[in-house]
């Protein structure tokens, strides 16, 4: 797994709807990646933020298309450069 595909698999990820193979895949993806350890703790508390505020913040879908390409992006060229 690289690090675009655990971003595209990472809200199923943490709902625990992913396949078996492709948790497994991003655990020991996670395991490798200290950049995809960094977005998926801070996805996490993000979303453990969300949840104590208790409001719900709506964003347009075109604006979290574009934030999460600008991630996938950013973390593809990371990628290139540990390579």
């Amino acid at each position: 797994m690289q690090c675009d595909d655990l971003v595209r698999y990472l809200s199923d990820y943490l709902d625990h709807n992913l396949e078996e193979s492709l948790a497994a895949e991003a655990q020991a993806h996670l395991a490798s990646c200290h950049n995809c350890r960094v977005v998926l703790d801070t996805t996490q508390q993000t979303i453990l933020l969300y949840r104590e505020r208790g409001k719900q913040l709506a964003m347009p879908a075109a604006r979290h298309a574009h934030l999460f390409a600008q991630l996938a992006k950013a973390l593809k060229a990371e990628d290139e450069i540990s390579e």
